[in-house]
């Protein structure tokens, strides 16, 4: 029952809702009636809500998210570099940490005139298509590469990265440069850059910028976006 639940729940990715109970069942592969009376119990605990016949995920669920100590420690520690960055660059920022081999992003600032982007704070994307997820793939150890390597790379876009051998030598010029980039690989029309966020000797987030290719100017963001991260990184050393 647990697990049918998480999958219920799980079936709200990527916008939280509204779907249709119909919707739902054929996410998860349950009958009808079994969804209706999880989804019953569900909105009686207040972890979804039900609106004009349709299902959405509770503020109950926002508030345990919330504190979750990992990201709210991390998001405590980042905001600040990340307002500056913004500041600085005026560009959409992104703060994401590795689940899997996916990146799901914890904090984002998006900036003015900033593509729409496939990237939304609790959503997830490939680790290979993104600037942070490059960053967290390079500096995970070898036993996560070897994984990654082991199956077929996602593609995004046309531009994505799907030849193994490619990523792997773009892999060793992030650990030489302590920088990921990233030209339409997630979103045509937008490129980024990425440096990593260390806690205890060891990779916990990425931090980027994001912005269109037309502005796109690597030898004047990465200083910036290495020193936030930096930032970043000190903050939680210090909160060891």
């Amino acid at each position: 029952m647990l697990e049918k639940t998480w999958l219920m729940l799980d079936a709200f990715r990527p916008t939280g809702g509204p779907l249709r109970l119909v919707d739902i069942a054929h996410r998860c592969q349950l009958p009808k009636s079994t969804a209706l009376r999880l989804l019953n119990d569900l909105t009686e605990l207040g972890v979804v809500v039900r609106r004009d016949g349709r299902y959405l995920l509770g503020r109950r669920l926002f508030e345990l998210g919330s504190i979750v100590p990992l990201e709210r420690d991390l998001r405590h520690a980042a905001l600040p570099f990340m307002h500056d960055l913004f500041e600085a660059t005026r560009e959409t920022i992104h703060l994401g940490v590795r689940d899997g081999l996916d990146v799901v992003y914890v904090e984002k600032i998006r900036g003015h005139e900033s593509l729409s982007l496939p990237s939304a704070v609790g959503g997830r994307l490939p680790l290979t298509c993104t600037g942070v997820g490059k960053v967290l793939l390079a500096y995970s150890g070898q036993e996560l590469l070897d994984e990654v390597f082991s199956r077929p790379l996602r593609r995004l876009t046309p531009r994505s990265i799907v030849d193994a051998g490619r990523l792997e030598e773009e892999i060793g010029q992030i650990q030489v440069q302590g920088l990921a980039y990233e030209r339409e690989e997630a979103q045509l029309g937008n490129a980024c850059i990425a440096a990593p966020i260390f806690r205890g000797g060891r990779v916990v987030a990425a931090l980027s910028v994001s912005l269109p290719v037309a502005r796109f100017q690597p030898a004047r963001l990465a200083p910036a976006v290495k020193t936030a991260a930096l930032g970043v990184s000190r903050v939680l050393v210090k909160s060891l």
